[in-house]
């Protein structure tokens, strides 16, 4: 039997892979739409759990209602949780949204803080969030934005083999160069959005396909089949 050839070292794959996504989506940014970088980071506590097409459906209307930080800061809680029901969690996330208008009125001067150690101390914003405000919002290469896309598609390519995302994170700031943090993550969501599909990713379609090695790789016989609802992965 002819011995299954061996995968590119990553050092070799890498630069492929970034190649690829640069041909793919060269001006990837940020999906949610902002005004500034308070609209981003409470449009960013909001997509937890929630899409950012749903989100941007509701953040108009929300922020035509509470157009400053501190017209959020005095908000009546259960009214604001009313305004932004159709985002899931609403009762947690309009804490948030409040305690983090009051925190970054009270200790940051109305001004959302640029470092991670004062975002993360922020209700409602963890690493994640903190790296889609300061990558998106001031251009700052703090960290990787780790969604479930970079999860998923990081371990599909082989760059991690962490499912925790901090530990992702750690492991992709040790192989991207700085100068891509913020790019890269925008692109492997638009990347993911579209062609790595959680549960049907199409691999007959990828620029990636020779790169990855994933389980759950679905095979052209299966894509082509899908409307006739067949799975097929491959071996």
């Amino acid at each position: 039997m002819t011995p299954m050839p061996k995968k590119p070292a990553l050092a070799i794959r890498l630069p492929r892979i970034l190649a690829e996504l640069d041909k793919l989506y060269p001006q990837a940014t940020c999906a949610l739409r902002h005004a500034n970088a308070w609209e981003l980071l409470a449009a960013t506590i909001l997509s937890a759990q929630c899409t950012d097409k749903r989100v941007n459906e509701v953040t108009p209307g929300l922020f035509r209602k509470y157009p400053t930080i501190e017209d959020v800061a005095n908000a009546n809680q259960p009214e604001l949780a009313a305004d932004i029901r159709s985002t899931g969690f609403f009762n947690n996330k309009s804490k948030s949204l409040i305690g983090a208008a009051r925190k970054i009125l009270t200790d940051h001067n109305g001004q959302v803080p640029r470092t991670m150690e004062e975002l993360v101390k922020v209700p409602g914003a963890a690493r994640k969030t903190a790296n889609v405000v300061l990558g998106t919002a001031f251009g700052i290469a703090g960290g990787v934005v780790v969604d479930t896309h970079v999860q998923r598609i990081a371990r599909r390519l082989d760059l991690t083999k962490n499912t925790d995302p901090v530990k992702i994170e750690q492991d992709l700031i040790k192989i991207l160069p700085k100068e891509r943090w913020i790019l890269f993550s925008h692109q492997v969501i638009h990347f993911g959005r579209n062609i790595c599909d959680a549960r049907k990713p199409k691999c007959d379609q990828c620029p990636l396909d020779p790169l990855c090695e994933s389980t759950d790789k679905i095979s052209p016989l299966a894509n082509a089949r899908g409307s006739e609802g067949v799975s097929e992965r491959r071996p």
